[in-house]
């Protein structure tokens, strides 16, 4: 479980446990649990942006490194080959490349701008590229060497891509089965509210309220996270 949804869990678990133990501390404590869910609901909205902006870059940097491949292998020198390559790629968001161009339009040596474009970048996929480049541009390879060392650079870049591709298809269908699911309990949670009104004059008391009720949005989205966790940790 990752760490938003530890902190889901603990949310719930000690909102159950001072509506239990404490139920004078209830008012104040649902306060902080309000604050904290919005704060929770920032974080994954922030999260899901990162993933979209990383899962940009990564594409950008494969272009980018193929495109200056192909360029060098033509015959064409590094620092030309990599202007066109970077004006040529779709831009994205975060993107480090344009850095890289402003610093080689301020007369910046090309290996220092691409270090610093390295060291800037957010993604390990767009700091592996940098990096690439800028050892071709510091060791003053030859254009044919170069561009068969970024072209092997590419293809692992490429096969990475693939390989996130296929964990996240095969994924999907576990993560949808686990939403939905997720999306069945507050549907069964109604029918039993309707049929059984000891139930639902439990949930509209107070601590059904305060308690019950968030503490069960807090495990439901505890869940629908540590399924979206799935695919985290082999991002290359």
């Amino acid at each position: 479980m990752n760490t938003l949804a530890g902190i889901a869990f603990g949310v719930a678990v000690a909102a159950f446990a001072l509506g239990v133990v404490a139920p004078g501390t209830l008012r104040p404590a649902m306060a902080l649990v309000r604050g904290r869910s919005r704060s929770l609901a920032s974080a994954i909205v922030a999260k899901v942006r990162a993933r979209a902006s990383a899962d940009a870059v990564a594409a950008r940097s494969l272009a980018v490194v193929q495109m200056t491949s192909t360029a060098l292998l033509a015959g064409v020198p590094l620092a030309p080959a990599l202007r066109v390559a970077i004006t040529g790629a779709v831009p994205a968001r975060d993107d480090p490349y344009l850095g890289v161009l402003r610093a080689i339009d301020l007369n910046t040596p090309l290996e220092e701008a691409l270090r610093d474009g390295a060291t800037r970048a957010s993604d390990r996929r767009a700091v592996r590229a940098l990096d690439a480049m800028a050892l071709v541009a510091t060791e003053r390879l030859p254009a044919s060497r170069a561009g068969a060392v970024l072209a092997s650079v590419a293809d692992r870049m490429a096969f990475d891509a693939q390989l996130l591709d296929e964990v996240r298809a095969r994924a999907s269908g576990v993560r949808v089965q686990i939403t939905i699911l997720a999306l069945l309990v507050p549907a069964l949670a109604l029918y039993l509210v309707v049929t059984m009104p000891g139930l639902a004059a439990t949930l509209s008391s107070p601590i059904g309220r305060s308690v019950l009720l968030p503490a069960a949005a807090a495990f439901e989205l505890a869940g629908i996270i540590a399924s979206r966790a799935i695919v985290r940790d082999i991002t290359p």
